[in-house]
């Protein structure tokens, strides 16, 4: 039991450092790059494409943590089935087709925690982004606006 208790702890650690850093690298490149000053329709949609794109990565990533530790654990059978199942729960789709072996059973819920709380975060993300753009499209021609 300790070690499972051990092993959410680690892995919600790593999820939200691989986070964390996803966003800093975001961030980081979205202010070099201007890209929060747009203000026609076709750039801002393709940063917004792009930023999805990114957190989608982003996610994959922490999912992929979580199955290497299924697949490394024998938890599950082989990696098809330890990264579906860690994306399935994850994502909080839960479709209950594979379940972890009793002892493990625990860590499938403290995953669907770890990722609403992560896509809660690139939810918080993208609407700073648009909140950004649209604040400074208002603030430079407020006759635009309703």
């Amino acid at each position: 039991m300790r070690l499972n208790l051990f092993s959410a702890c680690v892995l919600v650690g790593v999820t939200v450092l691989v986070h964390a850093g996803g966003l800093a690298a975001l961030l980081r490149a979205l202010v070099k790059s201007h890209a929060l000053l747009l203000t026609n329709f076709w750039p801002i949609a393709w940063l917004l494409v792009r930023l999805a794109v990114a957190l989608i990565l982003i996610h994959l990533t922490e999912i992929a943590v979580w199955g290497l530790f299924y697949l490394g654990t024998g938890c599950l059978p082989d990696a098809e089935s330890a990264f579906y199942f860690s994306g399935v729960t994850y994502t909080t789709l839960g479709y209950g087709d594979l379940v972890l072996p009793t002892p493990w059973r625990m860590l499938g819920p403290v995953e669907g925690l770890t990722g609403i709380l992560m896509c809660g975060l690139s939810t918080g993300l993208f609407v700073a982004v648009l909140e950004r753009i649209i604040g400074s499209k208002l603030r430079d021609d407020p006759s635009d606006h309703c």
